[in-house]
């Protein structure tokens, strides 16, 4: 009983783990799986190759934005691209949830033996819980696995750095299948160069001081920096390497392309002074949805609170060389830069800078240093509840504990946007205490398979170009139907100017869907001629004009043969549509209008 008692910890997390995986089990296809960025984009390219066979396809072209080569989507050494080869989409996305969590506790274990060795089984509550609650972090769902490895990539450095061995060098090679290059490599690498340079600086400073005086210990200790920059910049190397095998298709694309993508003519917005500074305070506090840490309400306060306690501390002490030596404080200003570089991203002169100094990075958003924020806020967190344990006392042991739980809490019960198990359970508690459905679309409902099977068959659908309107097009993209719509951030200018002339009848009507066509164009919907969006993926949906505003001869040039229709048109003739047949399914809460251009 006492042995269960001190293993209180390993309780709570293997539990969870348990009880997610549980749920979306039971759940099934039922589960309420976040839409932005997730249902709409990433599992219909999956679904669309696997459609397709295009997976390991060299050459290859999907069929959605018209037809795009398979080139730009996820390289096929990525983790869950794996899944997604070898599972259906439903249990390779779990697969994906469960992986996040497993990613993290782990990466944060071995991590912690790294840095704390012996002392280790000392803080093992506190690495369990809060590296339950770093992988349980509600990020970028189809990037979780590389949010929760991030801790993985900081131990194989820790231990290049200490002892290098072939074996630490292979894993880092390969490490980039867990991880993205344009979200993550690219900022990690920039991340080891910095360290690289220190260490430049570092074995430079012992050389010129000579050989310590003060013992083997010490000497022993200058040695290993001035292996460093060796050591470091060979571990650059591997990385890299690994990137550009793991993701040869993207480099590829980035490098040899030649074609003009709408990335030419993106833009960022370009933010007044007084909007760039609250931007930076809005991120450094409550962070961003692609990566949220949720760290608002606990760990934030627990850290601000700390760091002005324990700064004061040494200037009564009148040790003001603490301050710029205490790990703490380096962590506290890593997030105040990340914080700083996210809002001058908005600063139009700076970003033209950046892609005149390299123009490959045009469009590219540099201020995704914010995605490692998650990671550097429950880094301090640790910290401070470490230093409790530190303390000895069993009041501050019980403190940090109380915290370490409360934080994982605050994550778990959070309503954000990509919670899917809060939002699971949500729904299915919903469906017992009242007997009815909640507004949200589950996984099943959003794609609607059986639905969309029945449609294709009785209209004899042939793989002929189509449209969604009412719907995302993700929808039909996953039912294997070819779109000339989609949701891509990268794909020619030339077919955007095409399709734009497609929709331009709608974009006239509405400036707001305009100007976000014309400087973003990532969303290559049918637009409402009266609304800022007809796209729904809720339950309950009705639209005042059921007009569609469409050049049909557009369309028809670019191949548009077939318009999946949430919406019965009230214009379908005049604009020079036939409607083919009109379908319900009971597993859907879709009606499906099809007609024929």
């Amino acid at each position: 009983m006492k042995k269960l008692a001190e293993r209180w910890y390993l309780l709570i997390v293997w539990g969870f783990i348990v009880f997610a995986g549980l749920v979306f089990i039971v759940s099934g296809e039922d589960s309420i799986i976040a839409v932005h960025d997730n249902l709409d984009l990433f599992i219909p390219q999956y679904q669309m190759m696997k459609n397709t066979k295009t997976f390991l396809s060299r050459g290859a072209e999907v069929p959605f934005l018209g037809g795009i080569s398979r080139d730009v989507l996820p390289a096929e050494f990525s983790l869950y691209t794996l899944l997604y080869m070898l599972l259906p989409a439903y249990p390779a996305y779990v697969a994906g949830y469960l992986l996040r969590l497993v990613t993290g506790l782990f990466s944060s274990i071995l991590l912690a033996k790294e840095l704390f060795g012996e002392k280790y089984e000392g803080y093992k509550p506190l690495v369990w819980i809060l590296g339950l609650a770093y992988g349980a972090l509600n990020v970028f769902p189809n990037f979780g696995i590389c949010f929760a490895s991030i801790p993985l990539v900081v131990w194989l450095v820790c231990k290049i750095c200490k002892k290098p061995a072939v074996k630490w060098y292979v894993l880092l090679f390969f490490y980039p299948v867990l991880s993205y290059f344009s979200y993550f490599g690219l900022f990690i690498l920039a991340y080891m160069a910095v360290f690289f340079l220190w260490a430049c600086i570092r074995a430079l400073y012992y050389a010129k001081k000579g050989a310590d005086r003060e013992g083997e210990r010490d000497r022993e200790a200058q040695k290993r920096i001035k292996c460093l920059p060796g050591r470091l910049f060979l571990a650059i190397c591997v990385l890299a390497a690994g990137c550009i095998t793991c993701e040869y298709r993207l480099f590829g694309v980035m490098l040899f392309g030649d074609e003009v993508t709408i990335r030419s003519t993106m833009e960022a917005g370009s933010f007044t002074f007084r909007e760039i500074v609250r931007t930076i305070g809005e991120v450094f506090a409550k962070g961003m949805f692609h990566a949220e840490s949720v760290h608002t309400y606990l760990v934030l306060p627990v850290c601000l609170l700390y760091f002005f306690l324990h700064n004061f501390g040494y200037i009564r002490k009148k040790n003001r060389k603490g301050i710029f030596h205490d790990w703490y404080n380096l962590l506290m200003l890593v997030l105040f830069f990340n914080s700083v570089v996210y809002g001058i991203y908005y600063w139009e002169g700076f970003r033209g800078f950046v892609e005149a100094l390299c123009p490959p990075l045009t469009g590219w958003q540099f201020n995704r240093t914010v995605f490692f924020s998650p990671f550097v806020w429950y880094g301090a967190f640790f910290l401070v509840l470490k230093r409790l344990y530190d303390d000895r006392r069993r009041a501050g042991r019980a403190l940090a504990n109380l915290l370490a739980v409360a934080a994982l809490l605050v994550i778990v019960l959070s309503g954000t946007r990509y919670n899917d198990l809060y939002h699971t359970c949500r729904g299915q508690a919903y469906r017992i205490l009242r007997g009815a459905e909640t507004d949200q679309l589950s996984f099943g409902e959003f794609y609607s398979a059986e639905l969309f099977a029945q449609a294709k068959e009785a209209v004899g659908y042939q793989g002929e170009w189509a449209a969604a309107y009412g719907f995302y097009p993700a929808t039909l993209e996953y039912n294997g139907i070819a779109t000339l719509d989609g949701y891509l951030g990268f794909y020619s200018q030339e077919y955007k100017e095409a399709f734009r002339r497609v929709i331009a009848p709608a974009l006239e009507r509405v400036e707001e869907s305009r100007d976000y066509f014309d400087t973003w164009g990532a969303r290559a919907y049918l637009y409402s001629g009266s609304e800022l969006s007809i796209v729904g993926a809720s339950r309950t949906y009705q639209v005042e004009d059921k007009d569609i505003y469409i050049d049909t001869e557009a369309f028809r040039s670019l191949g548009g043969k077939y318009l999946f229709s949430r919406i019965e048109l009230g214009n379908a003739e005049e604009a020079g549509f036939t409607l083919e047949g009109v379908f319900t399914h009971e597993a859907s809460p879709y009606t499906l209008y099809v007609y024929r251009a």
